[in-house]
């Protein structure tokens, strides 16, 4: 007689959208890093990218130069509405056979993958942009706190 084990349902949760900051500039930058900076669509300092959760091999790539973590959706909206630029470029090229897609779709209308947002009100953290947030500096994995930045920087 064997006894059937209790079969434990998955469930998955959305996932959760990155909200990722460019904090440093490209000083004394290597190529690899800088490349990688650029597929983000993160050109120069304080611009923010909102992509998914499946790109934490390129975020860790260029961890020294950026802050991240997960964005709330009343953010989100807050970011898209103050700091939001429509996208006027064509959707393909002449010959109709290469489709663009360097926007995004929020309420029919198209908008720039990244927003560009002020430096900070008020500073970055104590230990300034070359410390990572554990140790109160400003760069790195900084979980459901990014919302306050992003505030601060809109």
């Amino acid at each position: 007689m064997s006894e059937e084990k209790p079969v434990k349902k998955i469930e998955k949760s959305k996932p959760k959208n990155l909200a990722i900051i460019r904090i440093r500039g490209i000083t004394g930058i290597k190529k690899g890093i800088k490349d990688t900076l650029n597929m983000l669509c993160l050109y120069h300092n304080n611009y923010c990218v909102v992509v998914n959760n499946n790109l934490l091999g390129m975020i860790k790539k260029v961890k020294d130069y950026v802050t991240w973590g997960e964005i709330e959706d009343e953010t989100y909206k807050l970011l898209v509405e103050k700091r939001g630029e429509e996208y006027k470029g064509r959707l393909t090229d002449t010959k109709k056979k290469i489709s663009y897609k360097k926007f995004i779709i929020v309420n029919n209308k198209k908008y720039k993958k990244y927003f560009r947002l002020n430096p900070p009100r008020g500073g970055f953290e104590r230990k300034g942009i070359k410390v990572p947030f554990t140790k109160s500096g400003a760069l790195g994995y900084r979980k459901e706190k990014i919302n306050d930045l992003i505030k601060k920087m809109v």
